[in-house]
């Protein structure tokens, strides 16, 4: 585990010192080159929080991963520069669906002197971190905003194009326990979301591009688009040139397609 292999990775040549220039260049140049992607819960590849598993994954060789994996390997990165941080849990849609959704994303707080939200492991979420506080954060086209809830909990609300709306955490050092527990679940349970669909998103310095099974999405300024991939050579070629994940995806195949019938088509 080298933080100059990281660099290398995610093109970072910028200063490397803990103040806030390092910590928004480096999560910005992170999406821009890592991919979100749950290639491995769809063939039943077990994950878990080891970094040095998630570094050679990601940094070595050169994949992607979900929330515990990219904000894992952030927050790893960001404390060999010097930075202090916290990993928070986090509940994605516990807008709508309640406190079952606890412990389903990883979040990270960066003490700055004044607390910073990082997440690079939304998939389509910030580009670069924002303070920790009730208001709204634009980044190019896209706005974001926090708000404080009244039962304790702070609510991140995406920007509007995203298929995720929002996710709340406490501002408080993350129940591993819980957070392990959820990423078991994720990975087992049949009614998962990461078990049920293909889901890869990346940004590039204009656009974010995300892969929901048969459903390729293009969100630039002026909108979305979306195109239904036709055969699975076209969905390997498309992993490949966009989202930069070599993996043949032949295995799955049958299974994204009637997954697409129920959830698209019905």
């Amino acid at each position: 585990m080298d933080l100059d292999a990281y660099f290398k990775r995610i093109d970072y040549r910028g200063p490397v010192q803990p103040d806030l220039t390092t910590l928004r260049a480096v999560h910005h140049q992170h999406v821009l080159h890592i991919p979100y992607e749950n290639i491995d819960v769809q063939l039943g590849r077990p994950l878990d929080f080891d970094m040095t598993r998630i570094f050679d994954k990601l940094v070595t060789r050169r994949r992607g991963g979900w929330c515990y994996e990219m904000n894992g390997l952030l927050a790893w990165a960001y404390g060999e520069i010097g930075f202090t941080v916290r990993r928070m849990s986090g509940a994605v849609m516990r807008e709508t669906q309640g406190d079952t959704q606890l412990g389903n994303h990883l979040v990270l707080e960066v003490d700055l002197g004044e607390p910073y939200l990082a997440d690079v492991g939304l998939g389509d979420g910030l580009r670069e971190p924002v303070p920790l506080a009730v208001g709204e954060h634009r980044q190019g086209y896209l706005n974001y905003r926090l708000e404080q809830m009244d039962d304790g909990f702070w609510r991140f609300h995406n920007h509007g194009y995203s298929n995720v709306a929002s996710f709340d955490f406490r501002h408080e050092t993350a129940d591993e326990d819980e957070l392990a527990g959820k990423c078991a679940w994720l990975q087992s349970d049949p009614s998962s979301p990461f078990r049920q669909l293909l889901i890869a998103q990346r940004f590039d310095p204009e656009r974010i591009h995300v892969q929901l099974g048969r459903v390729a999405t293009t969100i630039a300024r002026n909108g979305k688009t979306t195109e239904v991939v036709d055969s699975v050579a076209a969905l390997n070629d498309r992993m490949a040139t966009t989202f930069g994940v070599d993996e043949d995806l032949s295995s799955l195949w049958p299974e994204i397609c009637a997954t697409h019938e129920r959830y698209f088509e019905s």
